[in-house]
């Protein structure tokens, strides 16, 4: 079988689950490969995703490593049944992977929850807003770049707007008040952003300057829920990229993250009330 050049995300990740199993056992490569009856190789192209895995394959080294957790076996299954390309796929020729990725694993997600804290989340952004965020990317982005992500974003969005995926959204009020084309760019997304937050299937959340202390890092992040919480998948916000996360300890981090900021964040209906007064002070302000 000829190897994969660029797996997905999803190949990856059932790689990096085979590889977990595997080392939670406390095996070596060479010594899953000797139960399996394959070479090492092999099972090193399987766990990079650069080799396909039957469901009976799967099975067969879950048995090997004594992994007894059956919903993660069958989540894994699940994935590894599955047939056909997402939407994302029409752009992997023009946009990086990592791009690609986050739209792939919200594609696939069970929920969504975000925290941001320099603007306002991207799956809620409206066009203008988002190409203002675009335009600032250092080293400036050509039109035709910024026309492609935005067409990219537009397509995200539609798993929140849709009321498919449930959506939580943590947004801190320095993102509400951050500025990046000017005070009437901001004041009709914060509009958007409150009719957002009427929708089915969105929830927004404010987290006030006032609160005793940031419940969480300083960086914009993204909480994945897969279909058991060992697939779930943490997305963190950089300037030079999207990184994802999976290693338990990470995701514990990040629920117990997301747990202070409920107790922390103003209600729904506060939050709405907090983000007209935003509204409103920009639009008195420069109306």
């Amino acid at each position: 079988m000829a190897l994969r050049p660029n797996p997905t995300l999803r190949q990856r990740r059932i790689g990096a689950e085979l590889r977990r199993m595997r080392e939670q056992a406390g095996f070596g490569g060479s010594h899953l490969a000797r139960t399996l009856g394959v070479t090492p190789a092999q099972v090193t192209q399987m766990e990079n995703g650069k080799t396909g895995v039957s469901v009976e394959r799967l099975r067969a080294i879950a048995a090997a490593c004594m992994c007894a957790n059956q919903p993660l076996i069958d989540a894994i299954a699940d994935m590894i049944g599955e047939r056909g390309k997402g939407w994302w796929d029409e752009y992997r020729p023009s946009l990086t992977t990592d791009l690609l990725d986050v739209a792939e694993i919200e594609g696939h997600a069970e929920r969504i929850s975000t925290y941001t804290i320099t603007f306002i989340p991207g799956l809620l952004q409206t066009p203008a807003y988002a190409a203002s965020v675009f335009a600032r990317a250092i080293p400036p982005l050509p039109q035709s770049e910024i026309d492609l992500r935005m067409a990219f974003r537009l397509q995200r969005q539609h798993i929140v707007r849709s009321g498919s995926t449930p959506y939580t959204a943590f947004v801190h009020e320095a993102a509400l008040r951050m500025q990046f084309s000017g005070p009437t760019v901001l004041a009709k997304q914060l509009g958007t952003l409150i009719h957002d937050s009427e929708s089915p299937g969105i929830s927004v959340r404010v987290v006030p300057f006032d609160i005793e202390s940031l419940p969480g890092p300083s960086e914009n992040f993204t909480y994945i829920n897969g279909p058991v919480p060992e697939l779930d998948t943490v997305q963190i916000d950089f300037s030079f990229g999207c990184p994802l996360f999976d290693a338990p300890a990470q995701l514990a981090s990040y629920r117990e993250i997301l747990a202070r900021m409920e107790s922390v964040a103003l209600s729904e209906e506060d939050s709405r009330d907090f983000i007209r007064s935003v509204m409103k002070e920009i639009e008195n302000k420069h109306g």
